[in-house]
């Protein structure tokens, strides 16, 4: 057998972490602002190094219990793709794996003792891109992770993760609309849910409207059975008309 050559070996692995919720109605991504050279001081993308014995998936956990002080199993990851360009970190040559995770109502982040950021808070989507860059490629993955929930948002049961355990066809209307950036034709996204097959489910109960004269709207819950819409949800189909 022939041995691979040094080169092969040279590369350290790390995990990026993209943390999506809505707070106040608008799209959030937890960043950090690191404590340690490169970038001191700038804004990033919670992750780190994977340790030896460790899987990349359990790196991601274990590097968000440390920077945020989240614990474990309050988000679930899923993986939107590596990166491996030449000159992303002044360090040398890192491979990372990105991940994603989308839940509502997420904690205000507390970084662990000794970790090596400085800080971790919710920063609206609205406020990035005006000049200051994220560290390393963050701008990047960032970029493909909303990408990815905006598109998974048509083909997949993900809206529901945003949403509370019980929820009314509004709040999940408010989803689509906030990581969509777009308004919604209420009674077209009304039928195309409820026509939806193993989207959502009526728990039976209500929720007030807080009018005088309002209906109380009907509660629903995720359907759990199945992550894939038979029936898509189109973003250009359910686009308001001005």
């Amino acid at each position: 057998m022939i041995g691979l050559p040094p080169e092969c070996f040279m590369s350290a692995f790390a995990a990026d972490l993209v943390i999506l919720t809505i707070r106040k109605g608008e799209l959030h991504v937890l960043l950090v602002v690191r404590g340690i050279e490169p970038f001191q001081n700038e804004r990033a993308l919670p992750g780190g190094f994977r340790r030896q014995g460790e899987s990349i998936e359990d790196a991601a956990i274990r590097e968000l219990g440390e920077e945020t002080g989240m614990p474990d199993g309050l988000v679930a990851l899923e993986q939107v793709g590596v990166y491996s360009a030449s000159d992303r970190d002044p360090r040398g040559s890192v491979v990372s794996c990105a991940f994603l995770a989308i839940a509502p109502n997420l904690p205000i982040p507390v970084p662990a003792q000794g970790s090596d950021v400085k800080d971790a808070g919710w920063v609206p989507l609205s406020k990035l891109g005006g000049g200051e860059a994220l560290a390393f490629d963050h701008d990047r993955i960032l970029r493909d992770s909303v990408d990815q929930a905006r598109d998974k948002l048509q083909y997949t049961t993900i809206a529901t993760a945003f949403c509370d355990e019980e929820f009314t066809i509004g709040d999940l209307r408010e989803v689509y609309e906030v990581v969509w950036g777009v308004p919604l034709d209420r009674a077209n996204f009304h039928r195309k849910v409820r026509n939806a097959t193993e989207f959502i489910v009526p728990t039976g109960r209500t929720r007030s409207s807080g009018g005088a004269l309002g209906r109380p709207a009907e509660l629903y819950r995720a359907a759990g059975k199945v992550s894939v819409l038979a029936s898509p949800i189109l973003r250009g189909s359910l686009v308001a008309r001005r």
